[in-house]
């Protein structure tokens, strides 16, 4: 079920701690089990899923100073999206110095409500402040929206890669956006 503009609660984005790892955890299966259930085999994907979105690994990452993780949700604290910006983990030689946007989902249904745009913006603006001369990304090749949606933020194709999901193969485009 979509929840209509009109009924959507104001959202607040914040910079992630590491008591929002069970969040995290929540988000990351829902997000992807959503994103992948199409075309993805069930049992790769719940593998998936429980290892990559666990709770362990979410508090691993946010232990980190290396990582940062954004999360927007409801003023009552429901986890409605997040975002997770780290070194680059590219099949390619990225730009000395630069970073990976990881991770950037939102439930459905909370879509196109400019939390994207958000978690965008302030993956770019950390980046920046990092002194990152360039931000990666990888998409699914088939994923149009999302290529779309990265394309307006200036990203654009340089490489592909192997995904996998569990032992099954999925090729993603390596995106890049210069940032100086």
């Amino acid at each position: 079920m979509s929840v209509t503009t009109e009924a959507r609660p104001e959202t607040i984005l914040r910079r992630a701690i590491p008591e929002d790892a069970p969040k995290l955890a929540l988000l990351g299966a829902a997000t992807f089990l959503t994103a992948f259930a199409a075309d993805h085999p069930g049992q790769a994907l719940v593998d998936h899923c429980t290892h990559e979105h666990g709770q362990a690994r979410y508090a691993d990452w946010l232990a980190r100073p290396d990582y940062a993780f954004w999360l927007i949700e409801t003023p009552l604290g429901a986890p409605l999206g997040y975002a997770m910006l780290c070194a680059p983990e590219i099949d390619i030689t990225p730009d000395p110095g630069s970073l990976e946007l990881k991770r950037i989902y939102t439930l459905p249904g909370w879509q196109s409500a400019g939390m994207g745009r958000r978690l965008m913006e302030a993956v770019i603006a950390e980046a920046q402040a990092r002194g990152a001369p360039s931000l990666y990304l990888c998409v699914y090749t088939i994923n149009v929206a999302a290529q779309r949606f990265y394309a307006r933020f200036g990203f654009e194709k340089v490489g592909q890669q192997q995904f996998m999901t569990g032992s099954v193969p999925f090729t993603d485009w390596v995106l890049r956006k210069p940032l100086v």
